[in-house]
């Protein structure tokens, strides 16, 4: 049996460049090599029974920033989306707090001094957001030059160094600044840091964090189900080695790392261009602990308690100095945290009275030191008493996230660095990275812009050139 389309991988770009391709009237095919699909879209009980943890992605900002994820309806496949009262908050270690609210003026109040400075960075971004955020989607090369977009590029093309010191002249403002924009990972000294963090500030006012109820499992279970809709087939426990291993199509997708899909295409391309892939940079990895708990974290601010997301890490200097050690290949002693506790806003995570908790910090690629002591202690230092509630725990170090999705190159969650250069050759230099030399083979991973998070928006790329080049009717 042939097919129009064939997809290896089922993580969000996978399953977006099926429904893309579905959509266009097109017979695809994906296949899954475990017996679950979703990538880094997928819960499990990792602690005790009944604690829902997510394995990987669990706060997704990007879904609701993403025009791929608003064309979907995705609610009429059984996805509710759950937004806490509070998207951020990055308590200090005096005790103080800087609470990111849906609503920009009440941030602003909470800022002090910085208010204003905060809001003439911020509020022509959020009052465009639905121009400027499609644009920040999109491959960088088509990126359309607005007002709004130019604007972003001015502002944010700088490190978060030197643009937390030019609108923050508080501490906790710094600090806030900086563990928004550690979600780079990478130094931030480095230029590009800034559009990170402003990213993220925009995407807590604009469009929310938001968490699926039951679990990042239901976004994949939804986005299948739409696929299926429109025609799709899903195959699991079908690892994929070769392309002589899949049914005959005109195109076929890889959402995998690159290195990956050049092992598979083989001599399929080019060797120069396979030398390309496989010289891809990955970045630092990731230590990961899901906590089953006796009860909710005792926050010394109040306000991390209405939050879904919370940043660990203290002033702008400790959160920098902990993400520089990482790239000199240091293991910090206070490591920046992100944290997340979906019970508290979803009572289907934990049994009655129980709650769950989710966080990594950042480590040299391929570590393995245990960060259990130091991660819980950036924990306890700003919720005393919360070492007195876990029940049970479960880690991943990086060599573990990678076993479990080979994605995570070295535990790189990000699908590879996103640096200037990284932000145009990603994986390699081409007018649609998505395309390969081959006209039959395309790339549609994290490894491909815009990036890292669950967005869809890889897939969607690389499904439409696929029906620009060779799948036209």
């Amino acid at each position: 049996m042939s097919y129009d389309a064939v997809i290896v991988g089922s993580g969000p770009n996978g399953l977006a460049a099926g429904i893309t391709l579905a959509q266009a009237g097109k017979r695809a095919i994906l296949f899954e090599a475990k017996g679950e699909i979703g990538g880094g879209m997928r819960s499990a009980e990792l602690t005790l029974p009944g604690f829902v943890h997510d394995v990987c992605s669990a706060i997704h900002p990007l879904a609701m920033a993403s025009p791929f994820f608003a064309q979907l309806r995705l609610e009429n496949f059984g996805l509710d989306w759950i937004e806490p009262e509070l998207p951020v908050v990055h308590p200090m270690p005096d005790g103080t707090a800087i609470a990111l609210h849906r609503d920009l003026q009440a941030t602003a109040s909470g800022l002090g001094d910085d208010g204003p400075r905060y809001l003439r960075l911020i509020e022509p971004f959020v009052n465009r957001a639905d121009t400027l955020l499609p644009q920040l989607l999109n491959q960088p090369l088509r990126i359309k030059p607005l007002p709004v977009v130019n604007r972003f590029a001015i502002q944010s093309f700088a490190s978060a160094e030197s643009l937390a010191r030019k609108v923050f002249h508080d501490e906790a403002g710094r600090g806030m600044f900086a563990g928004m924009a550690a979600h780079s990972v990478r130094p931030l000294s480095e230029r590009l840091t800034a559009a990170v963090g402003l990213l993220f500030c925009i995407t807590a006012h604009a469009s929310g964090w938001p968490l699926p109820r039951g679990g990042s499992r239901n976004i994949a279970t939804a986005m299948r189900g739409m696929f299926e809709s429109l025609g799709g087939e899903v195959v699991t426990d079908h690892p994929v080695s070769t392309l002589s291993s899949l049914p005959p199509a005109d195109a076929i997708f890889f959402d995998l790392a690159p290195s990956a899909a050049s092992r598979i295409a083989g001599d399929q391309l080019p060797n120069r261009y396979r030398k390309k892939l496989e010289r891809f940079r990955y970045g630092p990895g990731v230590f990961k602990i899901d906590w089953a708990l006796d009860g909710p974290i005792p926050w010394t601010n109040s306000a991390a308690a209405r939050a879904g997301t919370i940043h660990l890490g203290g002033t702008f200097e400790e959160i920098a100095a902990a993400e520089s050690a990482v790239w000199a290949g240091e293991i910090p002693e206070r490591p920046f945290v992100l944290l997340a506790q979906q019970s508290l806003f979803d009572e289907t995570r934990a049994p009655e009275g129980k709650q769950t908790g989710w966080a990594y910090c950042h480590v040299p690629r391929g570590c393995e030191e245990d960060m259990t002591e130091r991660i819980e202690a950036q924990v306890e230092r700003f919720a005393p008493g919360f070492r007195d509630l876990i029940l049970d725990r479960h880690v991943f170090s990086p060599s573990a996230l990678a076993a479990y999705n080979p994605n995570y190159v070295g535990g790189d969650i990000t699908g590879g660095v996103m640096d200037l250069r990284q932000m145009f050759a990603r994986p390699a230099f081409r007018w649609s990275p998505y395309t390969t030399p081959n006209r039959k083979l395309y790339l549609c991973s994290a490894s491909t812009p815009p990036g890292a998070g669950v967005h869809g928006m890889c897939g969607q790329h690389a499904a439409e050139a696929a029906l620009r080049r060779v799948l036209r009717d």
